[in-house]
């Protein structure tokens, strides 16, 4: 499956076409170019190609100084080439077509049934290519009553119900800080492309998925949901108190703030030592992680006390010597600067002509033991890959005759 000595990639040999924009199908497919599958990324000449390419700043320094390649863009768009090519005509629909006939994956975000029109939906291809595996993203589904509305991370966040747990107890109902509907869709759609790309590689049949962006994040509201499916009652905002656990939040220090996240009865009473707070730990109201839900206020009034006559540095020492879970709350700055992310690669240098000098991005957090992730290429300015799609097409049939 590999060409020579290189080293050797999950997904070498596989031929994705990427119809999308924004973040929820570039994220999918950002992740396959990762895993070392080929990802030509058709983008409109009329709009200058991916919306999020506009949406800065910042914007990434480029030799012509006409930078299309803003840090929202380059969240998701490594690994890819950028072809330019105009649905709406014959050129850009044989262009599709032709790659296409040959691709393993498409992925596309348009409006139910809106490919249809062009030649492009999942039927007329799947006749060139049965063995093709077809993902469409969108904000409602290819079903339903609202099927036909546009959508975006914001509005299935306040759609699928996070919102409404999400932010402080008085305050409004707040989405989370990055676009994480957008996000956890695209995981959804790499897991059930992968799933279905099996199935096409054992009996040559492929399929299209129908994945939206509400019932993603329905998903994942994991025991909110469960909780209200089991009680019939709505959860409340706790701002970062937790339902289920206590104690379970952000305390007060005398110079700053800490995570205490004390998970199950042992925990509790090495934070009682740790803490010298033997009175908690001995309170018959305190005894089970039942009880002190029944007693949270009381409980978190109590800790806070104690929390708010000593510094950050002092607790964190005592709770990481007494193996209680708690930790600092970074800002973005220290979290990828921090030596942790260092050991792990969480930030990765990019180099590229198109750019002057490299380009940081943020590493995939997938650690494999014989097909590491590769970051073989950068976030590519528009078009700039149109004139080698012939050569892109003729290298992977190659590919496919060697494996």
């Amino acid at each position: 499956m590999m060409a020579h000595s290189e080293t050797p990639k999950a997904l070498d040999g596989v031929l994705v076409l990427d119809l999308s924009r924004i973040l929820a199908g570039p994220t999918a497919t950002q992740m396959l170019g990762d895993l070392g599958a080929t990802v030509i990324k058709i983008e409109n000449p009329k709009s200058g190609g991916d919306d999020t390419r506009r949406w800065g700043p910042p914007y990434v320094e480029t030799p012509d100084g006409k930078s299309d390649l803003s840090a929202y863009f380059l969240a998701a768009n490594r690994n890819k080439f950028s072809v330019a090519a105009d649905l709406s005509t014959p050129e850009g629909q044989a262009l599709v077509k032709q790659i296409a006939s040959q691709a393993d994956i498409l992925v596309e975000n348009y409006k139910p049934g809106g490919l249809a029109k062009y030649g492009l939906d999942y039927p007329s291809l799947a006749a060139l290519n049965p063995r093709l595996v077809y993902c469409s993203i969108s904000g409602f589904g290819q079903t339903g009553p609202n099927k036909d509305r546009p959508g975006y991370d914001l509005m299935a966040q306040g759609f699928g119900g996070i919102m409404s747990i999400t932010g402080d107890p008085d305050g409004p109902p707040t989405k989370v800080g990055v676009g994480i509907a957008d996000v956890m869709c695209g995981m959804y759609a790499t897991i059930g492309i992968l799933a279905a790309l099996r199935h096409a590689e054992a009996t040559g049949e492929g399929q299209q998925i129908d994945l939206a962006l509400v019932d993603s994040q329905m998903a994942w509201l994991i025991n909110e949901g469960t909780n209200t499916l089991a009680s019939g009652r709505e959860p409340v905002r706790r701002g970062n108190a937790h339902p289920n656990i206590v104690p379970y939040d952000v305390f007060a220090t005398a110079d700053g703030h800490i995570i205490l996240a004390v998970g199950n009865d042992g925990q509790f009473q090495a934070f009682c030592n740790a803490m010298q707070r033997e009175d908690l730990g001995a309170d018959p109201d305190f005894e089970t992680n039942l009880l002190r839900i029944a007693h949270r206020e009381r409980l978190t009034q109590a800790i806070s006390a104690t929390f708010a006559a000593l510094p950050s540095e002092e607790i964190l020492k005592r709770l990481h010597a007494a193996g209680v879970p708690a930790g600092p709350i970074h800002t973005i700055q220290q979290a990828l600067s921090s030596d942790q992310a260092k050991a792990r690669g969480a930030v990765v240098p990019v180099s590229a002509a198109t750019v002057s000098g490299q380009v940081e991005l943020l590493g995939n957090p997938l650690k494999f033991s014989k097909t590491p992730v590769h970051y073989a290429k950068a976030p590519p300015r528009f078009g700039q890959d149109t004139g080698a799609v012939d050569t892109l097409l003729s290298k992977h049939r190659k590919r496919g005759k060697s494996q």
